[in-house]
């Protein structure tokens, strides 16, 4: 917990969060919130609203975004809002892509944080995680190291909260990712919500899933989840990329201009007002 308090205890309380699929809230299904999703950055809305009631917030993250789309398309709506608290998750989706010049991506990145830290908000960063997806995937451990040691650089050097993602040993259980093994599954999501609470100083009650031991698996068992991992993610991802196309590419965020955070019922609650208590879109 931060030895001083962060955030305002007085005027202007504007959330605004950034990024990617990470930030929409992948992998933490409810119909009845925009897009279909929930994620951290709505528990930690709904967090800061009942220890500190007028919190506005606003989610422009859209999944499959990369850097440069953030920049062109998140960053103005951002500065208009004059937020007095930001989050920026970026560049996951570049490290994907092989062709990317990662000094290029993270001098990119670098100018983002310096206009977001400009605004006197303040701002919250975060390292990747080494997600243990497949063997084909660990030549990308290297960039992502690179990643990371450019954002705990960033973040100190233009005032940023750090949530050290990479050191969350929680996320070694497997069952804190969804089927994707790409994204957080509810319970991760939840998890790391109580991280950047943490980080922020500000009370929550979120505690961590007690789970039993995870069972070690047959190998036939581990066979079958395989094949039901390529056959359901994997092969419908590279149909994709040989389309060009992404999973959002007709998403809109989900929470484009700031919306006062209910204390009780939060956004579940706003949404079922908004959308006469239908499934939100």
């Amino acid at each position: 917990m931060p030895s001083v308090p962060l955030l305002p205890d007085s005027g202007r309380r504007v959330f605004v969060a950034l990024g990617d699929s990470f930030t929409e809230g992948v992998g933490d299904r409810d119909e009845r919130l925009p897009n279909g999703v929930r994620g951290w950055a709505d528990r930690v809305a709904e967090k800061l609203a009942k220890a500190q009631p007028g919190w506005k917030y606003a989610n422009l993250a859209i999944r499959s975004k990369r850097l440069r789309h953030i920049i062109d398309e998140q960053l103005e709506p951002t500065l208009r809002m004059r937020p007095t608290l930001v989050t920026l998750y970026a560049g996951g989706n570049d490290i994907l892509d092989l062709k990317t010049d990662m000094a290029a991506l993270m001098a990119d990145y670098e100018q983002l944080v310096a206009k977001l830290a400009g605004t006197g908000a303040v701002l919250v960063l975060f390292t990747g995680f080494d997600v243990k997806v497949s063997a084909l995937l660990e030549p990308l451990k290297k960039r992502n190291t690179y990643y990371n040691q450019r954002v705990r650089e960033i973040a100190e050097k233009h005032g940023a909260v750090l949530v050290d993602y990479w050191c969350l040993d929680a996320f070694h259980d497997r069952r804190m990712w969804d089927s994707d093994r790409l994204h957080m599954s509810k319970a991760g999501h939840k998890y790391l919500a109580g991280q950047v609470l943490d980080q922020l100083g500000v009370p929550h009650k979120i505690k961590p899933k007690d789970w039993e031991p995870q069972p070690r698996l047959g190998l036939r068992e581990w066979e079958r989840r395989q094949r039901r991992w390529v056959h359901d993610w994997v092969l419908p991802l590279f149909g994709r990329k040989l389309r060009g196309v992404t999973l959002g590419d007709a998403l809109t965020p989900r929470w484009p201009e700031p919306v006062k955070v209910p204390r009780k019922g939060g956004l579940k609650k706003l949404a079922a007002e908004k959308y006469d208590g239908g499934s939100a879109p």
